[in-house]
C-alpha cells in the first residue's frame, strides 16, 4: 500500500477517485488521507515557543486537535511500502510536508521512504503525471516559512497585543509585516546614522633594479 498524504479533506477523496483502479496490485494501491493544513506549530507562551540563546531554535509541538490525525498517518505509515507527500506547492505547503516528514521519521515503525509531490490542478491527468516526478523536501523554502513563522510570533506576536491594549482589542499590527517593517527601520537607522568621511586612494608607480635588471 502507498500513502498519498495532501492537506485537504475534499482533495484527497477526488484524488483516491482518481488513483482507484490504478493498480492490479495490492503493493501499489493508494491510501491518500489529509492532514487538514498544519499539524505542528510553536506553543501559544512565547517563553517555550522559541530558543533564543540557542540560536533561534522554534520548539514545535503537535497542534491542539491533530493528535488524532496524526496517530491516524503514523498507523498507515506503518504499514506503508511508500509515503508520497503531496501538501500544496507553497511555502506553506513545504513546510507541512516537513513537519509530517519528521513526525513520521519519530515513529521508528514507519520504515517506508518519503517522497514529496506538487499537483498544480487537480485531474487525473495531472496528478498521475506529478506522481512520476518525486522530488525531496524544498529545504530553501521550508527554511523560508519557518523564518517567516519566528519573526512572526518575536515580534508580530506581541506588537499585535500591544495594540489590542492601546487601541482595539481585535485589530492586527500586520503580524508578519510588522517584523519586516522593523528590519527595514533598523537599518534606515544605520543609514542615517552613518558620518561620512573623506578618504584617498594614492596609487604610485616605482622602479627599482635588482642585479641590473629592472623590475616595475
Amino acid at each position: 500500500m502507498k500513502l498519498l498524504i495532501v492537506e485537504s479533506p475534499s482533495k484527497a477523496k477526488t484524488i483516491e477517485k482518481y488513483l482507484a483502479g490504478a493498480s492490479a496490485s495490492s503493493a501499489d494501491k493508494f491510501t491518500v488521507r489529509a492532514s487538514v493544513g498544519h499539524i505542528r506549530d510553536l506553543p501559544k507562551s512565547n517563553k517555550d515557543a522559541i530558543d533564543i540563546e540557542g540560536g533561534f531554535i522554534p520548539r514545535y509541538e503537535i497542534s491542539k486537535g491533530k493528535e488524532k490525525v496524526v496517530h491516524e498517518l503514523q498507523t498507515l505509515g506503518e504499514k506503508a511500502s511508500e509515503i508520497i507527500l503531496a501538501t500544496d506547492p507553497d511555502r506553506e505547503g513545504e513546510a507541512i510536508a516537513w513537519h509530517i516528514e519528521e513526525l513520521l521519521n519519530a515513529d521508528k515503525k514507519v520504515k517506508a521512504p518519503v517522497k514529496r509531490v506538487v499537483f498544480y490542478e487537480i485531474t487525473k491527468e495531472a496528478v498521475e503525471e506529478a506522481l512520476k516526478n518525486p522530488r525531496d523536501i524544498d529545504t530553501a523554502l521550508r527554511k523560508a516559512q519557518e523564518a517567516r513563522r519566528v519573526l512572526d510570533r518575536l515580534v508580530g506576536y506581541d506588537l499585535s497585543g500591544l495594540i489590542w491594549k492601546k487601541v482595539r482589542y481585535g485589530l492586527s499590527a500586520g503580524r508578519v509585516q510588522s517584523p519586516a517593517l522593523r528590519i527595514i527601520m533598523e537599518r534606515e537607522r544605520e543609514i542615517r546614522a552613518f558620518v561620512p568621511e573623506k578618504y584617498w586612494k594614492i596609487l604610485g608607480l616605482f622602479e627599482t633594479t635588482k642585479k641590473g635588471k629592472l623590475t616595475l
